[in-house]
Parts: C-alpha cells; sequence; structure tokens
C-alpha cells in the first residue's frame, strides 16, 4: 500500500485543473482497497473514489483521501443463445473496453463509443448517448462497502437507473466503491442509427452494411468533430444535463424559442437539448481570459490554459441563471464539483 501526502491531481482531472489532494493511494485489488479503507488515512472524513476523472472539476485543494480505482480485467463469465455476460474491472478505460466488445462481436454499447472515463462509472452516472443508457444492457456490479469492507451485488433494479442517475449519486452516494461492472450483451446485431447524425455519417463513410464498427466508428467521427480533446483542450465533456420538462411546460416556452431542440419520452415529458438552450443565448464560443465554452459545442466548458476550476465552476453559474431568466428552466450540472 502506497499513499502519497500533499500530490497534485493534475494529470488525473481531464480538466486540467491544479490542485492538491491532502492523500492519494491507489488499488489494483479488492485487497489492497480495504488496507487503505482500514489505514489511518483511510479514516479521513473527507474522501473520493477516482476512476477517470473525467467527470469532475476541481474548485479548490480536496482536504482529504483520494482513492484511484486501478482494478483491471475483462472476462467471458457467461452466454446463452442470445447474451454474452461480460465482466470488467473499474478500473478499465471505458472506450478501450467497448472496442474490446466490438472486436469479439458483442453489441449493444456501439453507440457509446469514445465517452471518457472508466467501466466502474457507467453505472453511477448511467451514461448514455445517440438512444443508448448503461441501464440497457447492465447486468450487474460488485461493490465494496467502505465502512464494512463486505462485498455486495447490485442488480439492474438495486441500482436505481435514471437520466444520469443512480442509487451510488442518491441515497449511497460515498458508500461504496464499485469494483467491478457486468454487462449483458447481444449476440445479435440490432443496430440503433436512427438517434442524431449517425444515418447522415454513415452514408458518407461510404457504408453499405452495417457493422459494429462501422456504427462505432460514424460516432467517434460525430463525437470528435463536436467535442475537443481533453489531452488538447481541458474538459469533462458535457457539463450540464439535457432538462426534462413536462408538456404543459414546453408548450408555454416553445412559442419563445423557434425550433427548440426537443424530444418526446414515452411518459408524455419533454426533454430539451440544453446544448440548443445555451447555443442560443449567446454562450457557444464564449471566451473569458484563459477558460469559456468551446466553439463546437455549447454544452463543454474549457480549460484553455491553467485556469482555476473555480472560475469554471462561476461560468457553469452564469450560464445556468441565464437559462433560468429566459426560460424558467434551471440547468443541472452532470459534472462532479468538489
Amino acid at each position: 500500500m502506497d499513499i502519497k501526502r500533499n500530490v497534485s491531481v493534475l494529470q488525473y482531472n481531464t480538466f486540467g485543473i491544479d490542485v492538491n489532494a491532502k492523500y492519494l493511494a491507489s488499488f489494483k485489488n479488492e485487497e489492497d482497497l480495504k488496507e487503505i479503507l482500514l489505514s489511518e488515512e483511510g479514516k479521513e472524513k473527507h474522501q473520493l473514489i477516482l476512476g477517470g476523472g473525467s467527470n469532475i472539476l476541481f474548485t479548490e485543494d480536496f482536504d482529504g483521501l483520494i482513492i484511484k480505482n486501478e482494478i483491471k480485467g475483462i472476462e467471458v463469465i457467461k452466454e446463452t443463445n442470445d447474451h454474452v455476460f461480460v465482466k470488467a474491472g473499474a478500473g478499465e478505460n471505458w472506450h478501450s473496453f467497448v472496442l474490446h466488445c466490438i472486436s469479439n462481436g458483442y453489441a449493444g454499447i456501439e453507440n457509446l463509443s469514445l465517452i471518457p472515463g472508466n467501466v466502474g462509472a457507467s453505472p453511477m452516472q448511467n451514461i448514455g448517448a445517440y438512444g443508448v443508457e448503461i441501464k440497457d444492457v447492465f447486468h450487474e456490479l460488485e461493490a465494496i462497502n467502505r465502512r464494512t469492507g463486505d462485498k455486495q451485488v447490485f442488480d439492474n433494479e438495486s441500482c436505481k437507473f435514471g437520466y444520469r442517475e443512480s442509487v451510488f449519486k442518491n441515497e449511497y452516494r460515498n458508500h461504496f466503491v464499485i469494483t467491478s461492472v457486468t454487462y449483458r450483451l447481444n449476440k445479435t446485431h440490432q443496430f440503433n442509427v436512427s438517434y442524431g447524425a449517425i444515418e447522415k455519417q454513415l452514408q458518407k463513410n461510404g457504408v453499405k452494411e452495417l457493422s459494429l464498427k462501422a456504427v462505432s466508428d460514424a460516432i467517434i467521427q460525430i463525437r470528435e468533430s463536436k467535442l475537443p480533446n481533453p489531452k488538447e483542450i481541458g474538459n469533462a465533456g458535457s457539463f450540464f444535463k439535457n432538462p426534462v420538462i413536462t408538456k404543459d411546460q414546453f408548450d408555454r416556452i416553445k412559442g419563445n424559442f423557434k425550433g427548440i431542440a426537443h424530444y418526446q419520452l414515452p411518459n408524455g415529458d419533454i426533454k430539451l437539448a440544453a446544448g440548443w438552450l445555451i447555443d442560443h443565448l449567446g454562450w457557444k464560443g464564449k471566451t473569458i481570459k484563459n477558460y469559456g465554452v468551446h466553439k463546437n459545442q455549447a454544452l463543454v466548458l474549457v480549460n484553455y490554459d491553467d485556469a482555476s476550476g473555480s472560475d469554471i465552476y462561476n461560468l457553469s453559474s452564469e450560464i445556468i441563471a441565464s437559462v433560468k431568466e429566459k426560460t424558467g428552466i434551471t440547468l443541472e450540472r452532470e459534472v462532479n464539483i468538489y
């Protein structure tokens, strides 16, 4: 067990925010994790389990213990006539895991290509893109109770998935450390290409016959055209959730926003495109000193050069206030703030 003191987290967050953690430790298996939790540093009041650091904004030094999840490994644990159950360590890179599944012909997560972060964050956030969410392919996960050290298994129902939500962001927040996730993937390929610009990109690529790789390649190209590479420009992907409102609320505001991007949900509610709202109100491409809103995607806040986390947080607050004033809708941050 190696616990470091007063460590910069610059290399551990995709926003590229340079603040220090009082303590930082990493673990590659459950035994190491339990040892850390039982250590003197493990008694720190403030703790953070860190994966890929792609959905987090540090606004100040972290006065506590950051524990980095580095559990790796991918294995097939069960097969049926229709499905293959693939178990992955929570520290596996998400996109690399998607590509692994595609290369083996396992269908269901190709639409989630190029989403940053690690496997362990996928059920926490119920990550989703282009018409697919983790809850659609999730089988179960294993997690360690941080107080008792006991292992617990959560099935789909136990996770209480919602839009970018799960039980681990609410009632069990900071209670468990996810160590592995098992997905139920399909042997038969049922492609979902009607969402967004996927079909147009497939046509542009000259795809005659659909395949997992062709769909994945198209989505990667779409995402790369809209989203900045965190290795080049600090960011955490989409900073805000797409708001969900009632049909009555939508009817009240649509007259003032011609062409407002929206999608009707099965229950009759309306999901709005937060990026459209932010763009429509003039924030897209706005630069303030060394940070701002990305020029190609209004959902993405960026750190151009050594900005502080508090600067970026304050910018997000200004955007939230602007949207609230003009529409009556309160945007929620998707990124976790520390």
